[in-house]
């Protein structure tokens, strides 16, 4: 027996450190947290200076168990888990739940996974930190406070499931806000005069007029007044300037480039992370901080002086801005500077490379340029034009990297080239523009923007961004914009060759795919939250929260006391809220029905957002229609209210059958019979004909059609979320690029069939075809024991190969849904 027990939370992170350490060590893993709060109650004694209520979970008994048992055999047990306040609370759970001697356990931290980090822990122990603890304790029991108050007043007074968090309804708080902002702009238009100039040598350039015009009028005069005119270069000067790499990856700023230059989402992005570091590829990716060891600022000079050269190398140390950063003390790197391109899969391949690239650039010299500014008069009015430009004399870090930008920082300035000039020099001016622009309402969140705005207002911590956007996505309260745009028409006066001319022009505005937008029912949620619980909505507030468990975290505040600080007056404000406040439904009167003259409103009901004609008090019952997915409570316009009512729409029929159109939950569509074929999203179900609905009816009748047959079993194909496939006795296929979708041969389907089967036989590890059950490799190094539809899936340290039945069949049984029974009624007792 191993006389080291080392315990992480991570399975793959164990099977990493294991390799570092020799047979006196046996490294396990806790799965993560193995005791928290209970789910279905509040699990904080609020009367007893709020204290939690830890278990340990069903699933996690078996797993405590077996660590309680290797902990008695093993002579000093080290609880290595994350370096943060959640890894510390992981670390004290366990002495706690496995009851250790003080005598012989060890906490040991480390921020890579990595041979050298490992022993260097092993040889500097310490105790576990219980300011640590205590920081993460205040931040699970004011949350648990928050979300187990706040929701059930919003169950009552607006709708049942809904709920409220510190974080996600502030984060909520914003979007809707921006929304609000977007609602209220209107677009102011102005004219904008560009012109393009030859120098003598025949060069050309583009030049701007530093001020613009209101009215097109007042544009053309100006341009009139160029007809003719003598162009000459008043003014020429050239400074020196210098761009500096910006600092290594914190855990925002990761997952802020990551979602520019890949197009992740900040889930993806920690998932990712989280996979690097624990293959020891990467430094510990939950941190506030932008500092490099001095291994790794040499390590990257290293790198550098090999790969570019020694002047492109400069040593750089980074200061944050967050005070009392209390993550991992390191920002995110690679773990070997010298690894520039492990051998990964493509997700993996893409993070390390922007990481290690980052981190070398924030360590090279800084990029030389030279900047000029031209600035061009003529003699028909003293209005000047300017030209930038920019000249780049040394890359510097540019040569590796060059950090992205959000929608709000790109300008339409940017800096180009300028060819060779002199002062004094004259110019031909090939022609001139007034270009009518229009000014841009505020910019909707992506997810990137989302968690920098957050850092701004110090709202979170970098383990919370995260699952703060999945919540308030999986909550509904906000959701990933689809919003296509539409096209603008402007003018655009030309003076050229002694002539002006007016083009009318087109341009695609409002496109919004992949933005935060907020609904309904988070406008509605939020309107209330701020009305009623000012203080835990404001920014500050929120903001102060994570000060105070920074200095929970120091030993520098008691985190009884602040729960008591403000418990005494959230509780109360609770109390009140449920006791007098209205109910919420976003209620807007729009109008008179045309035809029976009772009230049309919109609100929120209890399946969503919908129209009502009539009211609850009137005799008559009111009638209800959905709003249609693109529809909004705060933007229906009366007439697209009245309309909702004519649906469904009888079309006429076809083959015997009645076609309708109609919209559901996944937008508009014909019916025919038992069919349901979706209209097409540039088409409406208040507008489609009959002969366009046989025509889709027909479409989706020939696509449902078999296109082969194969062992006596039919064929068919289509295409669905993840591109086109082939679907054969209960199988789906996918085509790949390698075939023809729309012309596939009788061998290129037996083909596809055939490997399917063979990939399925792959996947198969073991199979009792007498009892139904087998057991199956999953996704990411799994794999799942399954009966029918239940599918239970085994740990990594679970050895499938020697799996017996009656094993396979006890993980089936303990799976099964027990059958309700009616208790039996007890007789009663003679008198």
């Amino acid at each position: 027996m191993a006389k080291n027990l080392v315990i992480v939370e991570s399975p793959a992170k164990a099977k990493t450190i294991e390799k570092f350490l020799g047979k006196d060590f046996k490294v396990e893993s806790s799965f993560g947290h193995i005791a928290d709060l209970p789910s279905k109650e509040l699990g904080v004694d609020v009367a007893n200076d709020f204290e939690p209520k830890y278990i340990v979970d069903k699933e996690k008994k078996a797993l405590v168990k077996k660590l309680k048992d290797l902990a008695k055999k093993a002579e000093t047990i080290w609880l290595a888990s994350d370096e943060d306040r959640e890894g510390e609370a992981i670390s004290w759970h366990l002495a706690e739940a496995l009851g250790l001697d003080k005598e012989k356990t060890k906490r040991i931290v480390f921020n890579s996974v990595t041979k050298s980090a490992i022993q260097k822990a092993i040889a500097n122990p310490r105790e576990i930190n219980y300011n640590l603890v205590n920081a993460q304790q205040a931040r699970r029991v004011l949350d648990r406070l928050v979300g187990y108050q706040l929701s059930p007043v919003l169950w009552k007074k607006i709708k049942p499931g809904l709920s409220a968090g510190r974080v996600q309804s502030v984060a909520v708080r914003l979007i809707v806000e921006r929304e609000r902002d977007i609602e209220a702009f209107t677009p102011v238009a102005s004219f904008r005069i560009a012109a393009e100039f030859k120098t003598a040598q025949g060069n050309v350039f583009s030049a701007k007029l530093g001020k613009t015009f209101a009215a097109r009028k007042e544009a053309e005069a100006f341009l009139e007044k160029n007809i003719g005119a003598e162009f000459s270069v008043s003014k020429l000067t050239k400074k020196p300037a210098k761009k500096s790499p910006s600092a290594p990856f914190t855990t925002s700023t990761l997952q802020q480039e990551a979602s520019r230059k890949l197009y992740f989402s900040v889930g993806r992005t920690m998932q990712v992370a989280q996979r690097l570091y624990e293959a020891g590829l990467i430094t510990y990716m939950r941190t506030d901080s932008v500092n490099l060891s001095n291994e790794a600022l040499n390590s990257a000079k290293e790198a550098i002086v090999k790969n570019y050269g020694e002047n492109y190398s400069k040593v750089r140390n980074f200061t944050g801005k967050t005070k009392g950063a209390q993550e991992a003390h390191e920002a995110v790197r690679p773990t070997d500077m010298g690894n520039q391109s492990p051998s990964l899969e493509r997700d993996q391949s893409k993070l390390y490379d922007l990481i290690w690239k980052r981190t070398v650039a924030s360590q090279m010299s800084d990029a030389e340029l030279e900047r000029t500014n031209v600035r061009i008069k003529t003699n028909t009015h003293t209005e000047e034009f300017t030209a930038n430009g920019e000249v780049i004399k040394f890359d510097g870090f540019l040569k590796v990297y060059m950090e992205g930008m959000d929608d709000e920082d790109i300008t339409e300035e940017q800096e180009g080239m300028l060819p060779a000039m002199k002062q004094g020099e004259e110019l031909t001016n090939n022609y001139m523009t007034g270009t009518e622009r229009f000014t841009r309402p505020p910019y909707r969140f992506t997810e990137a923007s989302l968690v920098k705005k957050l850092e701004e207002l110090g709202i979170g911590r970098p383990s919370t961004y995260a699952p703060t956007i999945s919540t308030i996505l999986n909550r509904g309260y906000v959701e990933k914009g689809t919003v296509e745009g539409t096209e603008r028409k402007y003018s655009q006066l030309l003076l050229e060759s002694g002539q002006i001319k007016e083009k009318s022009l087109t341009e695609h505005v409002g496109s919004d795919k992949g933005k935060m937008v907020p609904t309904d029912i988070g406008m509605i949620v939020t309107d209330f939250l701020v009305s009623n619980f000012t203080n835990i909505l404001d920014y500050n507030f929120t903001a102060q929260v994570e000060e105070d468990f920074d200095e929970i975290a120091t030993g520098e505040e008691d985190w009884k006391k602040m729960m008591k600080n403000f418990y005494k007056d959230f509780e109360p404000n609770v109390k009140d809220v449920e006791e007098n406040a209205d109910r919420a439904s976003g209620e807007r009167v729009l109008g008179k029905d045309p035809k029976s003259g009772r009230q049309i409103s919109v609100r929120l009901g209890r399946f969503g957002p919908m129209a009502q004609i009539g009211t609850a008090d009137e005799e008559e019952k009111p009638l209800f229609a959905s709003l249609m997915p693109d529809q909004s409570l705060t933007t229906i316009t009366y007439e697209e209210a009245v309309d909702l009512f004519k649906l469904p729409r009888k079309l006429g029929s076809y083959k015997g059958e009645e076609i309708m159109a109609n919209v559901g939950r996944f937008g508009p569509y014909v019916r025919f019979g038992k069919k349901f074929v979706s209209l097409p999203k540039d088409e409406s179900a208040m507008e489609v004909q009959l002969d366009r609905a046989i025509e889709l009816i027909q479409e989706k009748e020939k696509a449902d059609a078999p296109i082969a047959s194969y062992e006596n079993k039919d064929v068919t194909k289509g295409k669905g979320r993840f591109g086109p496939f082939i679907k054969w006795d209960g199988m789906f296929i996918n085509i790949t690029t390698n075939y023809d979708f729309d012309n596939l041969s009788q061998s290129d389907i037996e083909e596809l069939i055939e490997a399917k089967k063979q990939k399925e036989i792959e996947k198969l590890v073991q199979d009792w075809p007498e009892e139904g059950i087998r057991i199956e490799k999953a996704r990411w190094g799994r794999h799942n024991v399954i009966k029918g539809k239940i599918k239970v899936e085994l740990a990594k340290t679970v050895d499938v190969v020697t799996m017996s039945l009656e094993e396979a069949k006890k993980l089936i049984e303990q799976k099964t849904p027990k059958k309700k029974t009616r208790a039996k009624a007890k007789p009663k007792a003679k008198k």
